[in-house]
């Protein structure tokens, strides 16, 4: 009896020691933030048709910057026929103005751009395990990484299996930066860990490993910091939300938990029996505003987030689909404009302006 009652001492004792960078916000009353999804807002002759969009950036004077994979009539195919990339400018209303990049040797199945504080355009490319920086003319002035020469064979490995080189990418994701602009690149579908440099290019120092424990990473997919140099982390196959200091310092996880029907039918899929009550972020967005929010959208039920930044989800919006309004697979986000977000709906090749609160 005394034994038995040790244990459960020991087993309350550390109910009360949880870590609370690993403690969870409760999520089970999200409001619905009322939006407006602009029809046709992207506006582009009929010879020029959009194929699968993998992110949207807008810069400081409200240029649009589309990240298109487009059909193999026009640029080849997938990455091992011919790259497979199109950066595409279009002003704030919409209407396209020029195609940069052409003929760029690391660019092959491009993943995510991101506009820096300077309009500096950043690429991360995927499959040739590059990231590129474009000054706002559309030179390119740093690249990172190496794209494997057209001999090398490839090997698709597991992340368990990974062995990480400093300087090289193994799949990565998407890129950020803190206040002295040294450079954060998500390293992503092979590597699973944050790569550092400094503003020069000079390789600094990596964090993470493949894993599920806080600090491991599965699948680093998106990633985007605070005014603080923060980096909030996309860990989509572990389900959440890691966030990181600048140094690498874990800080706290944030989930994707606001209840959803879990006998939706996915948009792509089958039905899940044994759905979690989390979700897989696929995409973050931190606004400039202040105070900062995040913006995360999941994959399934097709849901975008508002959260504060210390993990409370404070609205949402959105339900997967076809019709305007509605998302099959979210892969980037911006939220740089107060009161609007910009969407690449990757997989109903489009665009989608959202106004929020209209």
């Amino acid at each position: 009896m005394r034994c038995l009652s040790a244990i459960v001492l020991v087993t309350f004792s550390l109910s009360l020691f949880v870590h609370p960078a690993i403690a969870q916000q409760t999520n089970n009353d999200v409001p619905l933030i009322p939006y407006h999804s602009v029809p046709n807002f992207l506006k582009y002759s009929p010879e020029r048709n959009l194929g699968e969009i993998l992110g949207v950036a807008v810069n400081s004077k409200g240029r649009i910057m589309v990240l298109n994979h487009p059909g193999s009539a026009h640029n080849g195919g997938p990455l091992y026929g011919n790259a497979t990339t199109e950066i595409l400018e279009f002003d704030e209303n919409g209407y396209f103005v020029r195609e940069i990049g052409q003929g760029v040797y690391g660019l092959g199945y491009s993943h995510h751009i991101r506009y820096d504080k300077y309009d500096n355009l950043w690429l991360v490319d995927k499959g040739a395990n590059t990231v590129i920086k474009f000054d706002p003319a559309g030179y390119v002035t740093m690249n990172l990484g190496r794209r494997p020469e057209g001999f090398d064979p490839y090997h698709h490995v597991d992340g368990a299996d990974a062995v990480p080189r400093d300087g090289y990418f193994g799949g990565p994701s998407d890129v950020a930066w803190d206040e002295e602009d040294n450079i954060f690149v998500s390293d992503g579908y092979l590597n699973s860990r944050i790569a550092k440099y400094d503003k020069h290019g000079n390789w600094i120092k990596t964090w993470g490993s493949f894993g599920s424990e806080p600090g491991q990473l599965n699948l680093p997919h998106s990633m985007h910091n605070d005014r603080e140099g923060n980096l909030y982390v996309a860990d989509r196959t572990n389900r959440r939300i890691q966030v990181f200091d600048s140094e690498g310092n874990f800080l706290r996880i944030i989930l994707l938990n606001a209840p959803f029907d879990k006998s939706m039918q996915p948009v792509l899929g089958n039905v899940d029996p044994n759905q979690p009550d989390e979700t897989q972020p696929w995409a973050v967005c931190v606004s400039q505003g202040s105070p900062q929010y995040l913006w995360a959208a999941d994959q399934h039920p097709g849901r975008i987030y508002k959260i504060q930044l210390d993990g409370k989800i404070v609205g949402m919006l959105g339900e997967s689909g076809k019709q305007l309004g509605q998302f099959n697979w979210i892969h980037g986000i911006d939220c740089s404009q107060e009161g609007v977000l910009y969407i690449a709906d990757l997989n109903n090749w489009r665009v989608q302006k959202l106004i929020l609160n209209p």
